[in-house]
């Protein structure tokens, strides 16, 4: 078998030795596997040196078939070199166990050192081989008889007495985070748990660090000396063929490394996430610490401005990961805090050239220099003395950020390979993040797009409350063609809508901008249902024979108590009886999608009661694939007719309940928008109603201003009499002036505002003018936009409405003015 073909990973539960050594060769840790294995029990391991305690007789000599580096020859000096030189490199081989009374044992070991403020320094795990080829047959691998193992199988370790050693977790198992470290020790604390058994399957790398090149480097050399010796002879810098396997062997490694890392960012478009897998991906394998630093457009996922940052360029830190102690960086260097950095420094060479900026060592003075820039915090004893390399975060030419990588004092300083390193893993890194800012900004003006669509609905309007809900979907982006909306009408009606746009993305949210707005041009003509459809109809043809679209058009009178609806297409609506609590699915014609032309539409008028609820939606809330509509619709009902405490609790149940029915059928949630428009018709009673009618004489206007001051006195609102006789004497001086037959009908609403209508056979709406000094017209529209809250105009059938609200006190109910009360528990 080739030498380099790489060998697949194996998996399964091996128990295995953990022992940690300190600087001084005793044994630290020794764990349950350790005895099993070498047969000391813990308290008589620990304290003694840990080469009495492994007896093994050194690597198997340099036979490549039991080495754990199958690029790397020769480099396997056995178990007890290790021990004994407290390696600085990791080292991984296969050894014999041999002690008098036992049989012989093949042990597969892996020497890793720790850097770190504790005394410990090198882990130890070990093996049995015998056992490791067993379970690799029983995955169905074919063993070719050479006794090799991947370097990245994948181990089960087994800690006991953790409460000592959770806090060195991230060094024990190199891919674990200090975070993770610290959840595991706060759950230890929690449960109060004297001993802690944690499994964990990971694949424990056995090269974390650089160390296998440098160390067969440092053999190489030393060789090269020994011959020198032997000869007399000083070598001169010839490059010998060991030199360029070592060579070529370290760049295979760094590439092997960027590959792993290029696998591990970036697995999805989410900013927040990227962030943090590219801090991870470098901690504690290339570095000890590693702060990453983004642009504030990055962030707002936004464009950047013209020219490169300078020293007011905000930077925010966006993430801090490493292996010292659990807050020993985060409470001096916080993330999401902000700040510039000067010229002088390395940190704005970097962000201004786009280079890596490499200091093998921090000086004194640099580090005082760079601690100068953080206010009432000294970060000296976490910088000074240490490695440092700052990498720019690029994409496109653009510098969106930077990394501040940093090693301990005790790990071999960043050099110029370190630095083309660093520099590829950040490109990477770059276009990555890039990818994420991209699609975030993306995101932002998909929503900002929709949002400015939809309709910022009152929840209150007269005679009914309403609630809203828009979901974006997952497909296409977050831009969809779904809407809803409530449109004031003469006579205290309300319009509701709800439509949606056949297709999704920009264009489907463009079209429905298009409709939406000659619905509500259409329905302030006042329309009949049936007629604002088909005239929506032909303008959708005009527009495009790809414009389709479904739509459900109500119109509720809550002095009649009435609905009168027409359906496009669209799935039918569901009323939720105040008296029984029933939910019932109304049963309308369908009619033909928005788009189709020549298919008449039909009106169809629907008693309600104050108290019934009106719920209206798209399709995407109640569609599931696979799967007949009319179970989706059945839990709508279903969901609808449950009681909640307000009208948005009610919408939040529906989507509850919706959503886990798509949940539950294997759909993975929900794929399309989804517009919910939900109305409670409270009803207007009669009592709160007035209305009169008026002859074509100018002398009508002052029986007008008695009438209401008459009205408002029986409901006590006599704070607002002048101002409201003031506003009627206006209108209804401008309708009797341009009437024709038919009498003026004068009304008057009491909601929570008190609303005043005017209506008249004449179709010209008045138009608000500036009247000069001499002109005796053109003065009344002025005068109700100057003291009303809110003024319109609008046809009707057979003429005109013009209408005025003005605010009403709250007096309680012991006035005359009230509010509507409600059951407790029932929306």
């Amino acid at each position: 078998m080739d030498r380099r073909t790489p060998q697949p990973a194996v998996t399964g539960r091996i128990p295995l030795a953990v022992v940690v050594v300190d600087g001084a060769g005793l044994v630290s840790h020794w764990s349950t596997g350790a005895r099993r294995l070498f047969g000391p029990a813990r308290e008589e391991a620990v304290g003694r040196p840990a080469t009495d305690l492994m007896p093994v007789s050194g690597a198997l000599a340099d036979d490549a078939a039991y080495t754990a580096y199958e690029s790397y020859e020769g480099l396997d000096p056995g178990l007890d070199d290790s021990l004994n030189g407290l390696t600085a490199y990791p080292a991984a081989g296969r050894a014999r166990l041999s002690e008098p009374g036992r049989a012989q044992l093949d042990v597969l070991w892996w020497a890793y050192p720790l850097v770190g403020p504790g005394s410990e320094r090198l882990l130890v795990l070990a093996a049995d081989a015998a056992q490791l080829q067993r379970e690799h047959a029983e995955d169905g691998e074919e063993d070719d008889g050479t006794g090799r193992i991947a370097p990245g199988f994948a181990l089960h370790t087994e800690f006991s007495g953790a409460e000592e050693l959770a806090g060195r977790l991230p060094e024990i198992l190199p891919s674990m985070s200090v975070g993770e470290s610290g959840r595991i020790v706060a759950q230890v604390l929690e449960l109060g748990y004297p001993v802690l058994e944690f499994s964990r399957h990971d694949r424990v790398p056995v090269t974390p660090d650089w160390g296998v090149p440098q160390r067969a480097e440092r053999r190489a050399r030393r060789r090269a000396a020994q011959a020198a010796a032997a000869t007399g002879k000083q070598p001169v810098g010839a490059r010998s063929e060991e030199n360029v396997d070592l060579e070529y062997a370290a760049v295979r490694e760094r590439l092997e490394f960027l590959n792993e890392v290029s696998g591990r960012i970036g697995s999805s478009l989410d900013l927040s996430r990227t962030i943090l897998e590219v801090s991870a991906a470098v901690v504690p394998r290339f570095t000890d610490v590693a702060g990453t630093y983004l642009r504030e457009q990055v962030i707002a996922g936004e464009g950047f401005p013209d020219g490169p940052p300078d020293a007011t360029t905000m930077w925010y830190r966006v993430a801090m990961e490493h292996v010292d102690a659990p807050g020993r960086w985060d409470d001096v260097v916080p993330v999401g805090e902000s700040m510039p950095f000067p010229v002088q420094t390395p940190f704005f060479q970097c962000m201004t050239t786009g280079d890596p900026v490499l200091v093998p060592r921090i000086s004194e003075e640099m580090g005082t220099a760079i601690a100068s820039q953080f206010e009432k915090r000294d970060i000296r004893p976490l910088i000074s003395g240490r490695s440092m390399l700052v990498v720019p975060l690029k994409a496109r030419n653009v510098v969106l950020g930077f990394m501040i990588l940093l090693r301990h004092p005790g790990r071999d300083l960043f050099n110029d390979m370190d630095r083309v390193t660093g520099a590829e893993l950040a490109a990477r890194a770059g276009l990555v993040l890039d990818n994420a800012r991209m699609y975030t900004h993306q995101e932002n003006v998909a929503e900002t797009l929709q949002d400015s669509m939809l309709p910022k609905i009152a929840p209150r309007m007269a005679g009914c409350d309403t609630a809203t809900r828009y979901l974006p979907g997952t497909l296409l982006g977050r831009v969809g063609g779904d809407w809803f909306d409530s449109i004031k009408l003469p006579g205290s009606r309300t319009a509701l809508v709800v439509g949606d746009v056949m297709g999704h993305g920009l264009n489907s949210a463009a079209m429905m901008g298009q409709l939406r707005t000659a619905v509500q041009t259409m329905a302030a003509l006042d329309l009949p249902p049936e007629q604002l459809l088909r005239n929506l109809d032909d303008l959708a043809q005009r527009l495009g024979e790809h414009y389709l679209a479904t739509c459900l058009y109500a119109v509720y009178d809550p002095i009649r108590s009435e609905l009168l609806m027409a359906n496009a297409g669209h799935i039918p609506p569901v009323v939720v009886r105040a008296a029984d609590g029933r939910s019932d699915l109304l049963d309308l014609p369908t009619g033909a999608p928005i788009g189709v032309g020549g298919v008449p539409f039909e009106s169809v008028r629907i008693p309600v009661e104050p108290g019934d609820r009106l719920i209206m939606c798209t399709d995407g809330l109640v569609e599931v694939r696979g799967e007949d509509i009319a179970v989706g619709l059945a839990t709508l009902c279903e969901s609808a007719a449950h009681p909640a405490a307000s009208m948005d609790d009610a919408c939040d149940t529906i989507i509850r309940a919706l959503a886990a029915s798509s949940w539950k059928e294997g759909q993975g949630g929900r794929k399309d928008d989804v517009a919910l428009l939900m109305a409670r018709l409270n009803g207007i009673p009669e009592q709160d109603v007035a209305a009169w009618q008026l002859a074509c004489d100018p002398r009508e206007a002052g029986r007008a201003r008695r009438l209401v001051r008459g009205q408002l006195a029986v409901w006590g609102a006599e704070e607002v009499t002048d101002q409201v006789e003031l506003l009627v004497g206006e209108v209804v001086t401008n309708a009797i002036r341009h009437a024709r037959r038919r009498p003026v009908e004068l009304r008057l609403v009491r909601t929570d505002v008190l609303l005043c209508e005017v209506e008249d056979d004449c179709h010209t709406l008045p138009a608000l003018m500036s009247a000069g000094p001499g002109d005796e017209t053109g003065r009344g529209l002025a005068v109700v936009s100057a003291l009303a809250r809110e003024w319109g105009t609008s046809r009707t059938g057979d003429g005109k409405t013009v209408w005025f609200e003005v605010p009403l006190p709250y007096q309680g109910r012991g006035g005359g003015m009230r509010r509507t009360s409600r059951a407790p528990g029932r929306a």
